[in-house]
């Protein structure tokens, strides 16, 4: 049986502009495949982990690179898998991958790819422009290097990655439907540290 794909478009494209309108404080990250992936800790995700390259992180609210991208907690038994979509079948080849390795230990798999886009936002400002709409501090003595979060910010509900010992990097999963939203709400967020 073929299964055939459309092609992903970006829920940003037409926001090209968007490094520019913030100063170079974000940047759209490039179109990630994503997969909802569901196991009990054990020998299930031994068998991921060897799929992924890296242990599935355990400790709540982190995440930790994999061969190919990321592995990001969620919940005790759950994750969110990355990586770069080289294809439009990217997204399907990774939960297949995923699926029939959990499969067998109760575990699930779902390609959630089209589900969030994935913005970075770097620079000296970084902290700041999170204070006006995120409730969690984000000072790396509290948020520290792979931590993540669930929260919201500028009411959209985001994942928060924090990317460094410095606390002026993060990328932000926002769900594709409020990626426009998100987008506006950083141009007006960062105008005050434009130059």
């Amino acid at each position: 049986m073929t299964v055939e794909t459309l092609p992903r478009s970006h829920a940003l494209s037409a926001r090209a502009d968007l490094t520019e309108r913030t100063g170079g404080l974000v940047t759209v990250e490039e179109f990630q495949a994503g997969v909802s992936l569901r196991v009990p800790p054990g020998p299930g995700a031994a068998v991921v982990a060897g799929i992924l390259g890296a242990d599935l992180p355990v400790r709540n609210n982190t995440w930790t690179v994999t061969e190919r991208g990321r592995a990001v907690w969620l919940g005790p038994d759950e994750w969110l898998v990355t990586e770069p979509a080289v294809s439009a079948r990217s997204g399907l080849d990774l939960e297949t991958t995923l699926r029939t390795a959990v499969t067998p230990f109760g575990g699930t798999a779902v390609d959630v790819s089209a589900q969030r886009v994935g913005l970075r936002l770097a620079g000296p400002h970084a902290r700041a422009v999170l204070a006006k709409g995120c409730s969690i501090d984000v000072h790396p003595r509290s948020f520290a290097p792979n931590a993540c979060a669930q929260t919201t910010l500028g009411q959209a509900g985001v994942v928060l990655l924090s990317l460094g010992s410095t606390g002026d990097a993060f990328t932000l999963f926002v769900r594709s439907s409020f990626a426009g939203y998100l987008a506006d709400w950083l141009v007006d967020a960062t105008l005050e540290f434009r130059s």
